[in-house]
């Protein structure tokens, strides 16, 4: 027994010696040691040594630091939280897909010359300009209001570049087009991989070639399901001498029934602005044609107008992308009206559209909207420089399901009016009507002094309108109920 308690120690012995003889690796939890500190301490020196030969001074101090004692024993502090372990069991991560590469070669596109750089630069650069960014978001979804096509996104594009964006951004190119009215192409595409249309949006703001991108918002026509036609009457516009000979005005709405008598010879040209889809409804549109410059029976506020139609609604609905194509049609057919009796969300495209159409010298009318006092603004009659017009009935009283709003610029009938459709005639009520009998006055005064501006046209409609409820421009009836009489007297 003596003999193994000899060997126990002795081994005991021995390994201290050899525990001894190996420099021990210096540990430390002082959050102010350096990385040299630590290098020092590592090297075998004790680490009041390190930190004495270490400062500036030699002081044997570190500004801020406590003394350490002499052959003191450190724990580092960990720093796991910079280096998180990745999901999946300390697995690397999987790369980030980079949308810049060719899928077929795994290659990078040319370099990106830098911002602001001329078409020449970019080809000295190594070629064409290619989107610097990948499938992270350049700024925070964007939170989209309103009705929108769920898979799509309109953009505006200088020069070329459509199918390159298409590939940097993993989108497909539905349609595109030069838009007039833009300045610019105007490119649909598709969103194939289940994308939210806001992260799209913000992935795509820092693509420089992309100037403007928007939804593809849906719109929907005024009118308001429900007796002689009154307008005439309220709006002091003598039927007898109502004239709009030879102005041209543009209406975007439904397919027209151009069979009946209310449009003999109204229509000078139609377009088409969604020709895949198949025609099912012409009642909207063949009613607010006719109310503008109807004939015979059901004569319009401005008979002889020239009516040139474009469709660009089926089922009461329609997308920010065709009404875009009826706008440039219209533009290009020079007109001096365009009705716009449909309501939807704010769209930056269409304002754009619509402000350029007025530097044009187009009057712009649209109907206000019909659903409710509490509802938000209707566009394109929000937009500046556009014609607002919401619908009386005939003892001058609100129809009751109007926007309300402070773009609400002017009051005309649009309740319980017989109208031509595609029956025949029926009585239609909204302001999708209220903006057509607008839209035929206007074309009387184009056609008394076809030198008018646009300008002059909106000072003196103001000016002019009969007030109703409180004074002044109001939310309800905007500046009141349109007076032709007074605003054809009116002076420059």
């Amino acid at each position: 027994m003596a003999a193994r308690a000899v060997i126990r120690f002795a081994a005991l012995l021995v390994a201290a010696m050899i525990i001894g003889a190996v420099p021990a690796l210096a540990q430390t939890n002082d959050p102010n040691l350096t990385q040299t500190e630590i290098d020092c301490l590592n090297r075998g020196a004790t680490a009041a040594d390190c930190i004495k030969r270490d400062t500036e001074d030699g002081s044997g101090e570190r500004p801020g630091a406590g003394s350490a004692a002499t052959n003191a024993v450190f724990l580092p502090a960990l720093i796991v939280d910079l280096f998180p372990n990745p999901v999946g069991g300390g697995q690397a991560p999987l790369p980030t897909p980079d949308p810049r590469r060719d899928p077929a070669s795994g290659a990078l596109p040319p370099p990106v010359p830098p911002a602001g750089a001329t078409a020449i630069q970019a080809a000295a650069a190594g070629g064409p300009i290619v989107s610097p960014s990948d499938l992270v978001a350049a700024e925070p979804p964007r939170a989209v209001v309103g009705d929108f096509v769920p898979d799509e996104v309109l953009v505006t594009v200088e020069g070329d570049a459509v199918q390159q964006i298409a590939a940097s951004f993993g989108l497909e190119v539905r349609s595109q087009r030069q838009s007039q009215l833009l300045g610019a192409t105007l490119v649909r595409f598709g969103i194939p991989d289940g994308r939210p249309v806001g992260v799209v949006l913000a992935q795509l703001a820092a693509d420089g070639r992309t100037l403007r991108r928007e939804p593809n918002h849906v719109y929907a026509l005024q009118q308001a399901a429900t007796i002689v036609n009154y307008a005439f009457e309220r709006i002091a516009l003598d039927a007898r001498g109502a004239s709009g000979e030879n102005v041209r005005i543009a209406v975007i709405d439904t397919a027209i029934d151009d069979t009946n008598p209310a449009l003999s010879g109204v229509i000078a040209d139609q377009f088409d602005a969604m020709p895949d889809v198949p025609i099912e409804a012409r009642d909207h549109g063949t009613s607010i044609d006719g109310l503008i410059a109807g004939v015979g029976a059901l004569k319009g506020m401005a008979p002889g107008a020239r009516i040139y139609h474009a469709r660009a609604f089926e089922g009461g609905k329609s997308t920010m992308d065709v009404i875009l194509a009826a706008l440039d049609w219209a533009a290009e057919q020079d007109v001096r009206i365009i009705n716009m009796s449909f309501v939807g969300p704010k769209n930056d495209l269409l304002g754009v559209a619509c402000r350029n159409a007025r530097a044009l010298g187009i009057v712009l009318v649209a109907a206000a909207g019909n659903n409710g006092p509490k509802a938000p603004y209707g566009y394109p009659a929000a937009f500046d420089g556009v014609i607002a017009v919401t619908a009386t009935d005939a003892k001058d009283g609100l129809m009751q399901q109007a926007n309300r709003g402070a773009y609400v610029f002017l009051s005309a009938p649009g309740v319980e009016m017989v109208a031509p459709s595609g029956a025949g005639s029926d009585v239609v009520t909204g302001t999708s009507f209220a903006a057509a009998i607008v839209t035929g006055a206007i074309a009387n005064l184009l056609h008394a002094a076809p030198d008018r501006s646009a300008d002059w046209v909106e000072k003196a409609l103001a000016a002019t309108a009969r007030d109703l409820g409180p004074k002044g421009r109001d939310n309800d009836f905007g500046y009141g109920l349109l007076n032709i009489e007074a605003a054809e007297a009116a002076k420059e």
